[in-house]
């Protein structure tokens, strides 16, 4: 197969737009190391995924499955509190870090000060 063409591939996948998802799990597939099922002389991985799906060796399945698996793994969350808390052996930066955490509680509290100044004055009420 020189060349690859959408009706190649519409027997293997339900829509074009599905072709596209899968052919870009595929190429994510064959970026972490997976091997491929055709030839892949001196094509990019694109075009390497649009070929295996063509070809019919590819398992669309696998691919839907772990397209699919991709979007449901949630990933793990940080403490936020422990994520910044960086203890540090040079005063200079002991100093820098306390000064951004300064600015940063200084800031966070301008802004609540600011909330209660979307008020109308009662002088514009009485025009």
């Amino acid at each position: 197969m020189a060349r690859i063409t959408n009706s190649d591939t519409l027997p293997f996948v339900e829509s074009r737009y599905e072709l596209g998802i899968l052919a870009s799990q595929r190429v994510r597939d064959l970026n972490g190391g997976a091997e491929a099922v055709v030839e892949k002389k001196d094509d990019k991985l694109t075009v390497v995924a649009l070929r295996e799906i063509a070809s019919g060796k590819l398992d669309v399945e696998d691919v839907r499955h772990e397209f699919v698996q991709s979007y449901k793994d949630a990933p793990a969350v940080v403490d936020e509190d422990a994520a910044l808390d960086i203890t540090s052996e040079d005063p200079l930066l002991r100093e820098i870090d306390a000064e951004l955490e300064n600015s940063l509680v200084k800031d966070t509290n301008d802004g609540i000060e600011d909330a209660g100044d979307d008020t109308p004055d009662e002088s514009e009420d009485e025009e």
